[in-house]
């Protein structure tokens, strides 16, 4: 009986070993199982989440395949608190509130899960898994996305601490202990690092003056996050003196700093907007200066309220390089800078720059036709007067056979036809055929991709009634 019971006690060892064996095969498999959500494959890259729209000024939806159109599709890998080691790897912003070790990963995330009197036997965990930290990964310390104040207004998601660090005012809440973080700024010569700064027309402004503000892209700052290659300008409100026949002699804004130049402007442009291109600040950090060279001699009113949105390198919703303007909508209404419809000299000289349309997805198809009308008049004004060509007053529009009409001031729609008449640039009093006969107010459409104007005058301008144009569009698919 002693060996029978010795041998019965021999099976039960061999079988207990080995169902702990197996026990603790699958306790491995499944603590490993458990943590593939922390790791990302560096060789799968298919699989991963684009960068939330939300990063800069929150653009139209996205469709597929607009490559052609710049609009390049921006992956980021990094949407996880933790990476292989040796994987993939990116140039990290200098870090304020910088992320966590290898080594705090390992006594966090795995040692201090039990107390000292008590074996550990995920503590060797870490020691065969390449694992670090992503300093890159959302938290509420570094995210700084866009938000909506309750009020409306446009801010960042930002700790309440770091808020009040940066100048900024809290309205509202982002979760997570985060604020909706609105950055004002009211003064002249400040310098700003913050996406959805707004630039607010300080309460006295005595006059002549300058005044300006530099906007500092570096992406070695933690709260650009991303290097930035466009700052797109919304001029929420914009109002100074009016233009004259020689230019913006009295009151003018400025850009300096873009690898574009954008025109100087005056006058009234609130509802505008400019896109400025500028060097990668991960290539090196460079400055925008926005200027306000105000005058004597009006009595204007001058006050301003300019969004300054920073998009980062690679975003969907970039313009394209050679755009100043870019809309991002299927119908809306595009205008030169300082357009009203009173008839009056609101044309300003030397401007040249392109205006864009993204090409949208109208009832399912990606739209490729755009057609262009004048904007509805009200009272008596008017939505179309550039200077005409000096060769026919009567001229309103000219072919792409007649090249020397409009040879100063004009507008180009590339493609256009109207009634079977193609048409190239226009100018003169309204934006229509004139063919010798009745004018047509049929709609001007295109085919040509991508959808654009472009609009140029001289340096000097004789015209009392000359307002620019206000022209409404429409995409669809034909």
């Amino acid at each position: 009986m002693a060996k029978i019971a010795l041998f019965a006690c021999l099976v039960l060892a061999v079988i207990s070993l080995g169902g702990s064996q197996a026990t603790e095969k699958e306790e491995n498999r499944a603590v490993r199982q458990a943590s593939d959500g922390l790791f990302y494959d560096p060789y799968d890259l298919e699989s991963l989440v684009d960068l939330p729209l939300s990063y800069g000024y929150q653009a139209a939806p996205r469709i597929a395949d607009f490559s052609s159109e710049g609009r390049s599709f921006y992956r980021n890998p990094l949407r996880y608190p933790f990476f292989y080691k040796g994987g993939y790897e990116e140039s990290q912003p200098q870090a304020r509130l910088n992320g966590l070790g290898t080594a705090a990963i390992s006594n966090l995330l795995f040692n201090n899960r039990f107390s000292n009197n008590r074996p550990r036997p995920l503590a060797s965990l870490s020691n065969f898994i390449p694992l670090q930290w992503n300093p890159n990964f959302p938290n509420v310390a570094t995210t700084f996305d866009s938000c909506t104040a309750p009020t409306g207004e446009a801010g960042i998601c930002a700790p309440g601490s770091l808020c009040s660090v940066f100048g900024g005012r809290p309205s509202g809440s982002c979760g997570l202990g985060g604020v909706c973080c609105i950055n004002a700024v009211t003064t002249c010569g400040s310098t700003v690092t913050l996406n959805n700064t707004f630039w607010q027309s300080p309460t006295t402004i005595s006059t002549p003056t300058t005044c300006a503000l530099t906007v500092r892209l570096d992406s070695t700052l933690l709260e650009q996050k991303k290097p930035i290659c466009q700052v797109r300008l919304d001029f929420i409100a914009f109002t100074t003196a009016q233009t004259t026949a020689t230019g913006c002699t009295t009151d003018s804004f400025s850009v300096g700093g873009a690898t574009t130049t954008p025109p100087v402007i005056c006058g009234d442009n609130a509802g505008q907007h400019m896109y400025l291109n500028v060097p990668s600040s991960a290539t090196t950090p460079t400055s925008l200066q926005l200027l306000f060279n105000l005058g004597t001699g009006s009595t204007v009113t001058r006050s301003w309220n300019i969004k300054i949105s920073l998009l980062p390198c690679g975003a969907n919703y970039l313009a394209p390089a050679n755009c100043l303007q870019y809309f991002t909508s299927a119908t809306g209404s595009a205008s030169s800078y300082n357009f009203n419809q009173v008839l009056a000299a609101r044309q300003l000289i030397n401007q040249d720059y392109n205006i864009c349309f993204r090409s949208e997805i109208v009832n399912n198809q990606r739209a490729n036709t755009i057609c262009m009308s004048p904007c509805p008049v009200v009272g008596a004004g008017t939505s179309f007067h550039i200077s005409d060509d000096g060769n026919n007053a009567a001229s309103l529009s000219q072919t792409v056979a007649a090249p020397n009409f409009c040879p100063a001031d004009f507008l180009v729609f590339a493609g256009g036809v109207q009634g079977g008449l193609q048409l190239d640039r226009f100018c003169g009093e309204a934006f229509m055929t004139d063919s010798g006969v009745a004018q047509t107010a049929t709609p001007v459409c295109s085919t040509m991709a991508p959808f654009q104007l472009h609009y140029r005058t001289d340096n000097t301008e004789a015209g009392v009634t000359n307002n620019g144009f206000c022209l409404s569009f429409q995409q669809s698919f034909v």
